[in-house]
């Protein structure tokens, strides 16, 4: 009789009724397919599939298909889906939009799918291979594009030196036009106090150096003496 009886024990007529073992659960199958996309680039995709039969179409499959149903109706659906849908999009679009291009093959395959009285529990792109030529155009793209970005850094990285520069430039203005204000209204006498401090700093540096010696001369009007000496 065509009717699909569930695992357990079951009674048949002998020499009438032939039990039919079918294994309805669910099992993976790889599909290869080679296809052209919308801009003539050849890819190499690989699709991964869980199917299984309908129970209650399990007669009806053993009769149109036989056991191996799914070697029989799986791999050209599979390449009939691919080749359709990866033709609407260019090789690039495979790479940015997988995930929705992933969503239509998983979509199409199992409405053709489900004709034949097979579910898919999950369809997947797990491999997608281009040619030479796409592969090499890619890095070629990517290098270009890191050099845009390496020139953009360095003009704004210019443009911010520049900037630095006449802020610097202002603020060097600005500080020389105080000095010579504060010169014209107190004379010279900025000048001596520079001068003091300045004269201070030296002192200071020299009395902690143990290379030079100070030799005054005694002496009004003489100069006095700094002498090097070399130490061990």
């Amino acid at each position: 009789l065509p009717k699909a009886v569930s695992e357990g024990t079951s009674l048949r007529i002998p020499l009438i009724q032939t039990p039919i073992i079918m294994d309805i659960r669910s099992r993976p199958r790889e599909i290869k397919s080679v296809t052209g996309t919308k801009d003539l680039q050849m890819v190499n995709i690989y699709l991964r599939v869980l199917s299984r039969p309908r129970e209650d179409k399990l007669a009806h499959i053993y009769q149109t298909l036989g056991t191996n149903f799914d070697d029989r109706v799986l791999p050209s659906l599979g390449n009939e889906v691919l080749k359709s849908v990866v033709a609407q999009y260019n090789a690039d679009q495979l790479l940015s939009m997988r995930e929705q291009i992933s969503r239509q093959i998983r979509e199409t395959l199992t409405k053709r799918a489900a004709t034949f009285d097979l579910v898919l529990d999950d369809v997947s792109i797990t491999h997608l291979v281009f040619g030479k030529e796409f592969t090499n155009a890619i890095e070629q793209k990517q290098v270009a594009q890191q050099e845009a970005e390496r020139q953009t850094y360095i003009v704004l990285k210019a443009e911010q030196e520049k900037k630095a520069s006449i802020i610097r430039a202002e603020g060097e203005a600005e500080a020389a036009g105080l000095i010579s204000r504060a010169l014209e209204a107190s004379g010279s006498g900025l000048i001596e106090v520079r001068r003091i401090d300045a004269a201070r700093d030296v002192a200071d540096t020299l009395s902690k150096s143990r290379s030079l010696t100070y030799l005054p001369s005694g002496q009004a009007g003489n100069n006095n003496m700094l002498l090097g000496l070399n130490t061990p």
